[in-house]
C-alpha cells in the first residue's frame, strides 16, 4: 500500500522463532490502535552490504534491529544501525539489536574500530558485550538462550522510555546470553546514549538518544508482552514515530 507505514525489520528471519514472529504482531498490534496501514519486511543482514542498499533503508519509515546475534553479517548489522543513527530514522534496537547498537556507537562515534561482543570470539582487547550474569546452576551448556523475566526493571526518570511505560518500573522477558560490559557503560554516555533502564543489579536494560527522532534499544524484548488490543507501549511509540516521519518525508517531497 503506498500510504502504508513501512517497517525494516534487520534481521535474519527465522520461521521457528517466537520473538521474530512476535516483532511481526507487536507491529500489527501498534498499527490497529493507530488505525493505520503498516507493511514490515525482514531485511536480511548480508542485503544491507548491496550496492543498492541505501535506497532501500530510505525507502523506510522505521528500522528495528532484531535480536539473533550471531547474525549472518556482522558488518551488514552495523552499517543498517549506522544509517539509522546518522539518518536520524526511527530505530527501535532489542537484545542483539540492542547489542550491536552499543558495537556501533563505540565503533563509528567513539573510534573504537575493535569493540565487538564476546560472542565473536575475534580476540579484541576491547569487548563492549560479554557474557551475562546467570544465577541459574544447572542450565546446559548447549542450551541455545538463557530465558525469562528481568524483575523489576528501573525506568530513568524523565527518559523517553520512562514516559511511554508511564511507570518507573516494568517486568519485561528476555532471551539472552550477552549483556553490556560494565567495564564499557561509560561508552555508552560518552557517544551521546544515555542509560535509561537498569535491572536489580543496576545492570544496562535500555539506552535513548534525547536527540534523536526516536533511537531506543533495550536488551529485553518488548514485542514478546505485546498484545491484540493491548500493544506493547514502547513498539506502539516506535510505529507512532515512524507514521509521523513517514508523513515528514512525504510532506517535503511535495515541497520539493
Amino acid at each position: 500500500m503506498s500510504n502504508a507505514v513501512r517497517i525494516g525489520i534487520l534481521g535474519d528471519f527465522d520461521p521457528g522463532s517466537r520473538g521474530y514472529k512476535a516483532i511481526n504482531d507487536s507491529l500489527q498490534h501498534a498499527a490497529a490502535k493507530l488505525q493505520i496501514n503498516l507493511d514490515s519486511q525482514w531485511i536480511a543482514t548480508p542485503s544491507v552490504l548491496a550496492p543498492d542498499a541505501k535506497k532501500m533503508l530510505e525507502s523506510l519509515d522505521g528500522i528495528w534491529a532484531a535480536p539473533g546475534s550471531p547474525y549472518k553479517s556482522f558488518d551488514g548489522m552495523l552499517k543498517g544501525i549506522e544509517f539509522a543513527r546518522r539518518r536520524d530514522w526511527p530505530f527501535l534496537g532489542t537484545c542483539g539489536g540492542f547489542q550491536y547498537a552499543l558495537i556501533e556507537c563505540a565503533r563509528n562515534v567513539l573510534g573504537i574500530k575493535d569493540a565487538d561482543t564476546a560472542e565473536n570470539n575475534s580476540g579484541s582487547k576491547n569487548v563492549v558485550i560479554y557474557p551475562v550474569a546467570c544465577a541459574v546452576s544447572d542450565r546446559k551448556k548447549d542450551a541455545p538462550k538463557l530465558s525469562g523475566a528481568i524483575p523489576e526493571i528501573r525506568l530513568r526518570p524523565g527518559s523517553y522510555l520512562q514516559s511511554f511505560y508511564t511507570q518507573d518500573t516494568a517486568t519485561e522477558e528476555f532471551f539472552c546470553n550477552f549483556e553490556v560490559n560494565p567495564d564499557y557503560e561509560w561508552a555508552a554516555m560518552e557517544a551521546g546514549f544515555p542509560v535509561v533502564a537498569r535491572g536489580a543489579k543496576g545492570e544496562i536494560r535500555a539506552i535513548e538518544s534525547p536527540t534523536h527522532r526516536f533511537y531506543i534499544a533495550t536488551l529485553f524484548q518488548p514485542q514478546l508482552s505485546s498484545k491484540t488490543g493491548k500493544p506493547h507501549p514502547l513498539v506502539l511509540a516506535f510505529v507512532q514515530a515512524a507514521a509521523d516521519w513517514g508523513r515528514k518525508k512525504l510532506d517535503d517531497s511535495v515541497l520539493e
